[in-house]
């Protein structure tokens, strides 16, 4: 058996710039954390004793005679990607800290997990680099759905980073490199809450897409905030800028597609900032999920007591991305024909 651990990431500027329809041309990049909540992926040899050939744990539990009857898509289409066949079975198991469909960028999160847990399994290992660009080919390329290259990155690589997306195809990750107690001060400025709905990601990042070529300048301008962004890290100024730039990035953002905002979340943004906050922004392509406010510390019980309807999840930074917390991959190996 192995056991993958593979963290949700915050994604702070430069969303929309990741999208291949758009770096492919202009180039992008993305100022983005992991966060200490995660997606664990166990997966192992299924012996050769039951009527089944392979079993998949979820929000359903699936039990198959081959892999084209499995419902769960990453999984269905990830097996034969990755080598596998009915050859021989397999069980799969899913959990995670946090809710799917919420912008956390849980399903790359998966995707990144369980390439690493079944490479594993079969007996090899996998780089960082070469982890994430597999993981966007499986969603891009195999799996056609309408999503960034951002999230498959964070989880990959952990840590907090500048994503570069290159015209070629190819990626460079470049840690933020500032003093440990500045990436505390900001962390220690951030809440996190859940808004208690769900979307499905690529349906809004595929209005997104459809406007990219009318959105120039918006793009452009949510490019540069990246850097801007770093700035205000790297400098030594007061940390609020920091919540001010996610304020205009927010208003950037919305401007790519209705799609981006809704009702539920203009208000919930509209009652953080009148009780504080100096910025936040809806996480992932948009609609409903996870919501992040930079809030100064005097004024955080205002914002948690306004927001009191909606789950606050208390988080950290983390730095170490997709990992294995088990790898017992010989353990069922006599298994295998």
């Amino acid at each position: 058996m192995v056991i993958s651990k593979t963290p949700y990431r915050i994604s702070f500027f430069g969303g929309g710039t990741d999208y291949p329809e758009w770096y492919r041309k202009e180039g992008g990049a993305v100022l983005s954390t992991t966060i200490d909540k995660y997606c664990y992926l166990s997966c192992r040899f299924l012996p050769p004793f039951f009527n089944i050939k392979h079993r998949i744990v979820w929000s359903h539990v699936e039990t198959v005679s081959s892999i084209s009857e499995i419902l769960h898509p990453v999984v269905r289409e990830g097996l034969p990607f990755l080598g596998f066949d009915d050859s021989v079975g397999l069980e799969i198991h899913h959990q995670g800290d946090l809710p799917a469909r919420a912008g956390i960028g849980s399903s790359s999160s998966f995707v990144v997990g369980l390439i690493k847990a079944l490479t594993a399994l079969q007996g090899m290992s996998i780089r960082k680099h070469e982890l994430a660009l597999r993981a966007i080919e499986l969603e891009q390329n195999v799996m056609k759905e309408n999503v960034g290259s951002q999230d498959q990155v964070a989880a990959a690589y952990g840590g907090f980073n500048v994503i570069h997306f290159l015209p070629s195809g190819d990626i460079e990750v470049k840690p933020v490199d500032i003093p440990a107690s500045r990436l505390l001060d900001l962390q220690s400025h951030l809440l996190l809450f859940y808004t208690g709905t769900s979307r499905l990601g690529p349906e809004v990042a595929k209005g997104i897409i459809e406007k990219l070529g009318s959105k120039q300048a918006e793009l452009d301008e949510i490019r540069r905030m990246v850097d801007r962004g770093l700035s205000i890290l790297s400098g030594n100024g007061c940390m609020d800028s920091f919540g001010r730039l996610l304020h205009e990035g927010w208003a950037l953002k919305r401007e790519l597609s209705p799609a981006v905002t809704s009702q539920a979340v203009d208000k919930i943004y509209k009652i953080a900032m009148e009780h504080g906050a100096l910025g936040g922004k809806l996480l992932g392509a948009g609609s409903a999920g996870f919501m992040v406010f930079y809030v100064p510390l005097e004024k955080q019980k205002h914002v948690i007591d306004a927001l009191s309807g909606y789950l606050h999840v208390p988080f950290k930074f983390e730095n170490e991305g997709s990992s294995l917390i088990y790898d017992g991959s010989n353990d069922s190996a006599s298994f295998v024909k």
